[in-house]
């Protein structure tokens, strides 16, 4: 499978406490070497955050399901299960 790799460039503006923070983290005494590479990091690290938490959701939804007794269950057709979900 072929996969297109968009760049964008983005502006941002700091001051302050957050100017002096990503400063601190940045350069021969940051963890990072430039702003972009930390930038990338804390979107990386944002987008995992984020993929966790709808796992997470799914999994407690899966919980919930499999816990509920059988009796609670109803058989539906795939037209119904499709009908539910768009409502």
């Amino acid at each position: 499978m072929s996969r297109t790799t968009t760049t964008t460039t983005m502006t941002v503006r700091l001051s302050g406490a957050l100017s002096d923070f990503v400063a601190a983290n940045v350069g021969e005494n940051g963890s990072y070497e430039n702003i972009s590479e930390y930038v990338r990091d804390l979107i990386r690290r944002d987008k995992e955050r984020a993929e966790q938490e709808a796992f997470d959701r799914l999994k407690a939804e899966l919980t919930r399901a499999f816990a509920a007794p059988e009796t609670s269950y109803k058989p539906l057709t795939a037209a119904e299960v499709i009908a539910r979900n768009r409502a």
